[in-house]
């Protein structure tokens, strides 16, 4: 990481922020890197993770981005082969404050055995100074890593090889269960990834991308807590193509239910959905922004029923807000960023602020 400025004390660093229309605060990640996620809890508090000098960083703010804390790296730098590096790949944040965060690393390009190009998992208590050591938990080659963790504890991981996958914790990820398909008939778009959410219900959400002949279309897995499951088509729009689209997507669930945002055939669509996971009038909505292979979609809500949908290509993060019943607020917004990344999250006064 790079040295602080003398002028800026040790435990916080400024952020690079300015104020865009409509109500949207534009935040520049810290130290220079490439975001990853970024949620706000209950208490308002914004946690922060991203990737740079070949590690991942995670910050948080108290004061919606004006400041952050001292970075902490989510995984130490004692042992491990020479070489290896981790990218973050998604992040969520218990009701106890506690910090989850997955990875993926470059053991593929190292050529080290197959079961260490797996799912890595940390997580960080409140208060603590460290993340807990890091740990593979499904030990064989994938990608499309996703966390949710419920209001009760329960944390889920999703990942894609082949199949849908997912780990499931009950004692807030001290222990996962073992590799388990949440319904062997779901064909994922393998090379794309998954997003999950747990609802305030303990309904438990992943969104992905079916490849079903070569309809690469958008789904999404409902659990509930009895276990019954339920993979509806949400995209409206049908994909067809022979070859993954390599996309990415967001979801975020509350007590309105659920607000999903994806690309198809490079342009980003969102919809609201209720907490059974049915698409709401006015159902998908085309948004003006559009995204290449592996770029970042991101997804906020607020508490009025206002959103705002975010989409990174060429360095470049646009957004665009929409009003509750799904017309644009004002017009969209951009800034220039890192990476291929993008975040947004809402503060509770139904500020976005957005990180390129």
């Amino acid at each position: 990481m790079k040295p602080l400025p003398l002028a800026i004390p040790l435990c916080f660093f400024l952020a690079l922020s300015s104020w865009a229309a409509d109500g949207v605060r534009v935040v520049q990640t810290p130290n220079g890197g490439s975001v990853a996620d970024a949620e706000v809890d209950a208490a308002g508090t914004i946690h922060l993770v991203y990737d740079a000098d070949n590690t991942a960083y995670y910050v948080r703010s108290t004061d919606g981005g004006a400041t952050f804390s001292k970075a902490i790296k989510v995984v130490d730098d004692k042992g491990g082969p020479a070489g290896l590096s981790y990218s973050c790949s998604d992040m969520a944040v218990g009701k106890d404050g506690r910090v989850h965060v997955v990875l993926s690393t470059n053991a593929w390009k190292l050529k080290l055995p197959k079961e260490q190009w797996g799912l890595h998992y940390a997580s960080l208590d409140s208060g603590a100074a460290a993340f807990t050591p890091v740990r593979n938990i499904n030990k064989m080659p994938s990608e499309g890593y996703s966390v949710a963790v419920s209001d009760k504890g329960e944390v889920a991981l999703f990942w894609l090889s082949g199949k849908l996958y997912m780990n499931l914790s009950r004692d807030g990820g001290k222990t996962f269960g073992a590799n388990a398909e949440p319904d062997a008939k779901l064909d994922p778009c393998n090379c794309c990834t998954t997003r999950a959410a747990y609802g305030p219900d303990g309904k438990l959400y992943c969104l992905y991308r079916e490849e079903t002949n070569n309809l690469r279309d958008m789904y999404l897995l409902t659990v509930d807590p009895a276990g019954k499951m339920n993979a509806p088509k949400i995209s409206g729009t049908e994909w067809s193509t022979p070859s993954c689209p390599m996309t990415y997507y967001a979801v975020t669930a509350n007590k309105n239910g659920v607000l999903a945002a994806w690309p198809t055939k490079g342009d980003i669509y969102f919809a609201r959905l209720s907490a059974d996971a049915k698409v709401l009038p006015p159902g998908e909505i085309k948004t003006p922004g559009n995204s290449a292979m592996r770029s970042g979609v991101a997804v906020a809500a607020a508490p009025d029923g206002s959103a705002l949908v975010a989409w990174k290509k060429a360095g470049r993060l646009g957004w665009q807000m929409y009003d509750a019943a799904g017309k644009p607020k004002g017009d969209a917004g951009s800034a220039d960023g890192r990476g291929n990344g993008g975040a947004a999250a809402c503060l509770k006064d139904g500020t976005f602020v957005v990180f390129p």
